[in-house]
Order: C-alpha cells, then sequence, then structure tokens
C-alpha cells in the first residue's frame, strides 16, 4: 500500500502532463483548445490534400489522402500546426473512366477550396500550408495560388513541393525494385502506403494490370493535349507496386516529413511574403501611383 501512494505523485504528474496535450489534429480539438492551438501554431494550419480515385489494382482510392495526412500529422508532431481533416476535393478528371473517381466540377473544387482558406484565415489563421498527395492537382494548384492575387487576402498561402533525395531513393530501390515508370501506384507510392496503412494495401494484386507507359501520342510532339495521361496510363496506374515494403517506405517518408518541418518552421517566422503582399495590394488598388 505504501508501494502504491508513493507512486502517486508520479502518476499524477504524467496525467497531468497528457491533460495539458494540445493536439494537432483540428477536428480533435474544443472550441477554447482551438484558440490556445491556433496561438501555438503561429497562426499556423496544414491543409493536406489528396482525391478519390484507383490506384493500380492494388491500392485504395484514398490513398493520396491516407499520405498527404500522413505526412503533414508527423511533421506537426514535430513542429506544432494544425492540421486539417480530410480533404478530397480534387482535380480528377483523368480518371472518370475508373471505378470510385469521384470528379467534382472544376467549378466546386475551386470554390469548395477558396472558402476553406477563407474560413481558416477568419478563424485566426494567418499561414496556409498547402500538402498535397495528388499529382493530378499540379496544374490546378499552380494556378489556383497565383490567383490568389487577384484580390486581398488576409493570410499567406505556401504549397509543399519536397524533392527526391537521390541517396534515399537509392536505398529504398535496393530494398525493393528501380521502377522505371514509377509514378503512381508504382513502388515508391506503394511502399509509402504499405508502411502507413497495410491493413489496406495488397501487393499480391500488383501484377494484375499493366502500368507501362503505352504513349499512344507519339505523332504529336511538342504537343500537349488534356487527354495526355490516358492515352499513357489507361489503367490509371503508372510503374510497380509489386515488390514494395514498408522499410522503403519508412525511408521515403522520413526524408519528406524532414523537409516538410523544415518548411513549417520557415514558414512560421517568415515576414517577407506577407508583407510582400500588402505592399502588392497596396500597389494593386491604385497602380497608377506605383513608383516607375
Amino acid at each position: 500500500m505504501k508501494k502504491l501512494f508513493s507512486f502517486l505523485p508520479f502518476l499524477f504528474v504524467i496525467f497531468s502532463l497528457q491533460a495539458q496535450q494540445l493536439s494537432y489534429r483540428l477536428e480533435e480539438l474544443t472550441a477554447p483548445d482551438y484558440i490556445k492551438a491556433v496561438e501555438k501554431s503561429g497562426k499556423t494550419c496544414i491543409l493536406p490534400i489528396g482525391v478519390f480515385e484507383k490506384h493500380g489494382p492494388h491500392l485504395p482510392l484514398g490513398t493520396d489522402v491516407f499520405i498527404a495526412r500522413e505526412y503533414a500529422l508527423r511533421a506537426a508532431e514535430k513542429e506544432y500546426t494544425v492540421v486539417f481533416p480530410w480533404y478530397y476535393f480534387s482535380q480528377i478528371n483523368e480518371a472518370r473512366q475508373q471505378p470510385g473517381t469521384i470528379a467534382y466540377s472544376p467549378e466546386l473544387i475551386w470554390k469548395v477550396l477558396q472558402e476553406t482558406l477563407d474560413e481558416l484565415a477568419r478563424n485566426g489563421f494567418e499561414k496556409i500550408i498547402i500538402v498535397n498527395g495528388h499529382g493530378g492537382n499540379n496544374a490546378f494548384l499552380n494556378y489556383f495560388g497565383m490567383a490568389q492575387l487577384s484580390e486581398r487576402r488576409s493570410y499567406s498561402l505556401y504549397w509543399f513541393q519536397p524533392t527526391t533525395d537521390p541517396e534515399v531513393l537509392k536505398k529504398a530501390e535496393s530494398l525493393t525494385q528501380h521502377d522505371r515508370f514509377d509514378q503512381h501506384a508504382g513502388n515508391r507510392e506503394s511502399s509509402v502506403l504499405t508502411a502507413i496503412a497495410p491493413d489496406v494495401v495488397h501487393l499480391d494484386r500488383a501484377g494484375q494490370q499493366s502500368g507501362i507507359d503505352l504513349d499512344r501520342l507519339k505523332n504529336l510532339p511538342n504537343v500537349y493535349t488534356g487527354i495526355w495521361w490516358y492515352a499513357k496510363y489507361p489503367n490509371h496506374y503508372s510503374g510497380d507496386g509489386s515488390k514494395a515494403n514498408a522499410h522503403a517506405g519508412e525511408l521515403l517518408i522520413n526524408s519528406t516529413v524532414d523537409q516538410l518541418v523544415k518548411m513549417i518552421q520557415a514558414v512560421k517566422s517568415d515576414k517577407v511574403t506577407p508583407a510582400l503582399q500588402k505592399q502588392f495590394f497596396d500597389e494593386a488598388e491604385n497602380p497608377l501611383k506605383t513608383k516607375q
């Protein structure tokens, strides 16, 4: 009994510390804790973006959402930032022929993203980081980012764009394979998701369909057309995920998360972007007074 009582102060400290921990998952915060989270995060929020689409015959429809949010959560654990819940309103017209694809209209995905940012800003966030897990969003997000200059914003928008460390990739491939067509549901993405959510991965099915580039527009050099992805990969599968594994996935995840942590730290301390935006919007209101 004496031993039990001697542990009570220690247990009290543990429970007190746990009670003081502030979740970085937005959906878990109470309203009063949300106010604390905004301040603790430096008024910085991460919006992880994915989509529902086919990922070969072996990965789940929500692969991009799984991956984007995992990167955000792991980074927020190291550098406190509030992470928005699963977001899947993305550009995916190129996969509309495949089952399970949720392809919202271009107008809707634009409006939902803009209103989400506006609401986050109205609720106190001044810096918003997009972590994108879906390659089909790249052109959309580039244009969306430029369009932020169309009117004055009370926040700054940043898009995380990690690079692939060749040494990390080499180590990952030594555990799996070199994947010539590795873009979508191939070796890297399959390895990453195997590390994140192995129960929803079916590597034994990866060879059931081809992920080889069919190159059906080779007759059109120096041309862009919207059907380009379908012309290359009609199975909506690019690469070979059959030899993926969690060890390789963890290497790739850690490399990306390390970059994201550094980015969050840089964004939190960034005073240049907000200042430049203010100057730009001030000048845009009366361009004839802009110094020439």
